[in-house]
């Protein structure tokens, strides 16, 4: 199944529910950064909720969540945007937790500490709103951020799997949120429903589809909006890392070509690298007395 998200209301358009399945997208971070199984299913969580938010922007808006944590995890970044296109990392990419049961232990691997979310609207300002984490599962951190720092009621859950193999077999996810209108009866009837869900890696194990999450959650009474792709998509290029140095400037730049000679810099989402020999250190120092 290709990774891709679905948009829907439900209940008289008083409940929003965006629901993903993202396994191509969870496994090829793994890859590329060489994820331990924890780290995997840590990162995973946070690129589904990454999707879905990112999703629900506007045109070439974009989203950044920064998760600042002392666990072993030392912190996540994540970016999205408008195209279901999706990118992250981790500091310690090397962790593998466990409870008892055998279940993955994400909470104690990315600890206590902040979620910042940041909303570039491509207007004058981005805008940046935080919270605490709750319980460093994911899930329930990104329900509280939606009800504390963006006043939304909403309900939050993402599963990942990965295989005795270290590979991701299934991942996915869906955020609910209530919109003004939303009855009691129908908050209840929510929140009943999310209580007896099964976990969602669960479901997908199960073969459950985004439609079917939010069949699972909003029963019959939901409209299908919109369905998007998602990829792990990282945009750097040499042009970027160029204008980055050229910040550095002529003093900084200069130390660095007579200390070495040239500059490795690489890129921490695709770990994609770009060598800037003595030629081009010239070329930027130049650019940088411009």
């Amino acid at each position: 199944m290709k990774d891709y998200l679905v948009k829907a209301t439900a209940f008289n358009k008083t409940v929003r529910v965006v629901a993903a399945t993202t396994q191509g997208l969870c496994e090829t971070a793994r890859t590329v950064h060489d994820l331990w199984p924890t780290a995997a299913a840590a990162l995973g969580r946070v690129l589904t909720v990454s999707a879905i938010m990112g999703s629900m922007l506007k045109d070439a808006q974009t989203l950044t969540i920064r998760i600042e944590a002392d666990g072993p995890l030392k912190g996540l970044l994540t970016t999205s945007n408008t195209r279901g296109e999706v990118r992250g990392y981790v500091g310690n990419p090397h962790v593998m937790l466990q409870y008892d049961s055998g279940k993955l232990n994400v909470g104690q691997a990315v600890g206590s500490g902040f979620i910042h979310v940041t909303k570039d609207l491509k207007v004058r300002d981005t805008f940046t709103s935080s919270s605490p984490l709750q319980t460093g599962e994911i899930g329930e951190d990104f329900a509280y951020y939606f009800t504390a720092s963006e006043q939304i009621p909403s309900a939050v859950g993402v599963g990942v799997f990965v295989e005795t193999d270290n590979t991701v077999q299934h991942a996915g996810g869906f955020i609910v949120q209530v919109m003004p209108g939303c009855s009691e009866e129908t908050l209840t009837l929510i929140e009943e429903r999310i209580a007896t869900l099964p976990p969602v890696t669960d479901l997908l194990k199960e073969g459950v589809t985004p439609e079917g999450l939010i069949a699972h959650i909003a029963g019959e009474s939901y409209t299908l909006l919109e369905t998007m792709p998602l990829h792990y998509h990282c945009d750097c290029s040499r042009e970027k890392f160029e204008r980055g140095l050229i910040s550095l400037g002529v003093e900084e730049l200069t130390q660095l070509l007579e200390e070495d000679g040239h500059v490795e810099t690489a890129c921490h989402f695709c770990g994609k690298t770009y060598t800037f020999d003595d030629d081009a250190l010239h070329d930027l120092i130049a650019a940088a007395r411009a």
